[in-house]
């Protein structure tokens, strides 16, 4: 008899999610779940909702229909429920979005300090020990303009870190870095992965994904049309479009 294997508990379900901008429909029913501790990667052509779809996740956009469960906690018009999530969920998004009147050290401890009600020496204790996990410590007393794209973009994921996230979000976090900046930006988030954090990243880099993901999701014209693990995915697509997608985005 094969052994037993519970299922992972979820850390967010959507279901039949619709969005739309007028009479434009971004998102068409889309579902997706996210075990604890899994990490999935969203790709898909521009346009297709990839943005979308993840913004919903912590409210930063609304949507018409459906239904999201962060956790256990519906994402609805209740704004503790709102808040709760939003405390849960860090997000590293594609411009860095620093203050640039703070310091690096700064950036880091405000919400912790007013959010989490942590002592501002406790704050800084734990900001210095994730600045210095991206390899960013001894930028803390220097402000966002004097730093490189992909040092604020460590900075970023630091600040998010500072809030002890159950779940981060990536809004391709390397689309807005130099070339030579986006590896540095990469291994720290490969990093986060092998510590077990839940992820879910939207990115173009397909290298990325197969190092990463545990499974990755094609969305097109906002619709999430294939789900599979690395090598499934990227070895034997299923799916016309997604074949397409690949064979344009792929080195050949």
């Amino acid at each position: 008899m094969a052994p037993f294997n519970p299922p992972l508990p979820q850390m967010v379900e959507i279901r039949d999610l619709t969005k739309s901008y007028g009479v434009h429909d971004v998102l068409k029913g889309v579902s997706l779940s996210v075990a604890k501790g899994e990490r999935v990667v969203i790709c898909g052509p521009s346009g297709s909702g990839k943005s979308t779809l993840i913004r919903c996740i912590n409210r930063l956009e609304t949507f018409q229909s459906g239904s999201i469960v962060v956790d256990g906690v519906p994402l609805d018009d209740d704004p503790v429920h709102v808040d709760t999530i939003r405390c849960e969920v860090g997000m590293v998004f594609q411009s860095f979005n620093l203050f640039p009147h703070l310091t690096v050290l700064e950036n880091c401890t405000l919400a912790p300090m007013i959010t989490r009600k942590l002592a501002r020496a406790a704050a800084e204790k734990l900001a210095m020990e994730l600045l210095d996990r991206v390899q960013i410590a001894g930028h803390a007393r220097k402000y966002p303009m004097h730093l490189s794209g992909g040092q604020q973009q460590r900075v970023a994921i630091a600040r998010a870190l500072c809030m002890k996230p159950r779940l981060m979000l990536f809004d391709e976090p390397t689309s807005a870095l130099d070339p030579e900046m986006v590896n540095e930006v990469l291994d720290v988030i490969v990093d986060l992965a092998r510590d077990g954090m839940t992820m879910i990243c939207v990115t173009h880099e397909m290298g990325f994904a197969r190092r990463v993901a545990s499974r990755v999701a094609f969305i097109s014209e906002g619709q999430i049309l294939e789900e599979a693990d690395p090598e499934t995915f990227f070895g034997q697509p299923r799916h016309d479009r997604t074949k397409l997608f690949l064979s344009r985005i792929l080195p050949h």
